[in-house]
């Protein structure tokens, strides 16, 4: 473990997320990693009880947090960094390529509040852009793939990469989001697999693999290269490409898919409450021609 460095995790079993927070141990500044909002589709309630987690482990660690970083604007939870940002004046940060993303799906939603310039993130950063925390540097690393925004952070010996790789028993993030591309997965997946063998790998999410009893969601690049189920060393171009596109056409969109992409496209904010005073998403419906009726 890198001494300059803290890294605490916190899992939500709802979506199956892990949030991040990581500290600078000389400075006790800290930054926190994709968090989530607690939302119920059902009922459409959210709170803020995860967030919350984290604000008591930093207020009890004695820390103060500067930055939220998101890895990429999220399909399957709501961000919680509105919530955390007012709370700790901290800032948001997100890739630079946001922007593309918020054009993809501005007029899917119809929303006119989208920007399509990131102007909703406090910070938009760049491929090889580095952040100071305290006495620690954050690299940001320019990982699309899985989305045309998502980037992972290097942090000492510490790389956390979003959705772009899950454990090894679980093999690596979906493509078939608008303006995912497998084989531009692969290629952001092998820059990672570049990295140090001994570099510690901290993934999004853990859905338990099968034969696997406990979540896990830390891992190594050496054993990534060595067991990861779809990108293994030797695991060439093509392969990865047809085995990913494969098992896409057979995946289910997430349950939270339309409420998070236009929550987190707004940097996490829910729509302005109207007249009533009431928040509302929009749900688009697509209705074959013989079912339309009158």
């Amino acid at each position: 473990m890198d001494p300059l460095t803290h890294i605490k995790a916190f899992f939500d079993e709802a979506t199956n997320t892990v949030t991040y927070v990581v500290s600078d141990s000389a400075t006790g500044q800290a930054v926190v990693i994709d968090p989530v909002l607690d939302y119920e589709h059902r009922s459409g309630k959210a709170s803020a009880s995860s967030a919350d987690r984290v604000l008591a482990y930093a207020r009890d660690a004695g820390l103060a947090i500067v930055l939220i970083l998101e890895t990429h604007a999220h399909a399957d939870h709501l961000s919680a960094a509105p919530y955390l940002r007012k709370h700790t004046g901290a800032r948001v940060a997100i890739g630079e390529h946001i922007r593309e993303v918020q054009l993809i799906f501005r007029p899917v939603f119809n929303l006119d509040d989208v920007s399509g310039d990131g102007s909703e993130f406090d910070q938009l950063l760049c491929d090889g852009e580095t952040i100071r925390l305290g006495n620690t540097t954050i690299e940001v690393l320019y990982t699309p793939g899985h989305t045309p925004a998502c980037v992972s952070y290097r942090i000492g010996d510490s790389v956390f990469v979003g959705d772009t790789l899950f454990m090894p028993d679980y093999g690596t993030a979906r493509a078939d989001f608008p303006g995912g591309n497998a084989r531009t997965l692969y290629h952001s997946i092998r820059r990672l697999l570049d990295l140090p063998l001994q570099t510690r790998v901290f993934v999004c999410h853990d859905y338990k693999a099968s034969g696997r009893d406990t979540y896990a969601w830390e891992t190594t690049v050496a054993e990534q290269r060595t067991h990861n189920v779809h990108v293994h060393d030797g695991m060439e171009e093509d392969e990865f490409v047809a085995l990913r596109e494969k098992r896409d056409s057979t995946l289910a969109s997430p349950e939270l898919l339309l409420p998070s992409i236009q929550v987190n496209i707004r940097a996490g904010c829910l729509p302005v409450a109207e007249s009533n005073g009431v928040r509302y998403l929009k749900i688009p419906v697509s209705l074959a021609a013989a079912a339309q009726g009158g």
